[in-house]
């Protein structure tokens, strides 16, 4: 009993230290970022790169998948509907469904696969094969030519590609809604007007503009602090997509309690 007990006490430290080391460890990574934001001439051209890459290449992905999220969202809706419900309602359930969750979480999902294991899977190697020590010895920042870039474009590609998930999704949704219901063009529209909000719009980018930081910083961090060789990039491309997934569903649910109870 006692040496269980110990076992507990020895895993608990363990989880505290390594807790607090990513702390710091982020908290001046973070640091380092900020300081390299002045010298623009250097992480500007490598940042258009990056933000065409995450822009274009994830484009039909993302349309595909809000597209197909939107025809669920609608056939579900028309399964389940009675008709003692207006049918101008379905369009509210479609839109809102879309634009308040769906285009942005999913989006942020995605993206969290297909771009954070990239990044952490490239700063990774950089850093087993020695790349970054060599570009520190030569007194270039790596955090310029490296890690910018790609937060930066992550800030500015993400949401943007979560406008069109929404556009997609709720366009999906008007064709395939129609195909189950007797619902018009008007009663959609006027559904989807009803109960619409500006501030809706502007909450799916905001949740964006989160997901997007937790997506890029969180995956070079990893990359960026990569041991153990080979090996070592597989866990860390692995842990970058386990904890920004995760991540962006707690964000999610924090940004919900405290923007949407305001309005």
């Amino acid at each position: 009993m006692a040496t269980r007990t110990l076992d507990l006490r020895v895993i608990a430290g363990r989880a505290v230290l390594d807790g607090t080391s990513h702390v710091g460890r982020l908290s001046y990574f973070v640091l380092e970022m900020v300081r390299g934001l002045s010298e623009v001439r250097i992480w500007w051209p490598r940042m258009l790169e990056e933000a065409w890459n995450i822009g274009v290449g994830s484009l039909f992905i993302v349309l595909l998948i809000s597209a197909f999220a939107g025809a669920v969202t609608a056939l579900q809706t028309g399964y389940q509907f009675t008709g003692s419900i207006p049918y101008y309602v379905v369009g509210t359930l479609v839109v809102s469904s879309i634009i308040l969750e769906l285009g942005p979480v999913l989006t942020a999902l995605i993206l969290a696969g297909r771009i954070g294991a990239r990044y952490a899977a490239e700063l990774g190697t950089m850093r087993v094969t020695e790349q970054i020590d060599a570009l520190e010895s030569l007194g270039r920042s790596p955090a310029s030519h490296l890690v910018i870039p790609r937060v930066v474009a992550g800030f500015l590609m993400i949401p943007a590609l979560t406008i069109f998930a929404n556009l997609s999704g709720v366009v999906a949704g008007w064709l395939s809604v129609k195909a189950v219901l007797p619902v018009t063009n008007a009663d959609f529209i006027y559904g989807a007007q009803y109960y619409y909000r500006t501030f809706d719009a502007y909450y799916s980018v905001i949740k964006a503009f989160f997901f997007a930081g937790a997506i890029t910083v969180i995956s070079c961090y990893m990359g960026f602090n990569t041991q153990q060789g080979a090996e070592g990039v597989g866990k860390s491309t692995t842990t970058a997509v386990v904890t920004s997934s995760v991540l962006i569903l707690v964000l999610d649910t924090v940004l919900t309690r405290l923007l949407l109870n305001q309005h």
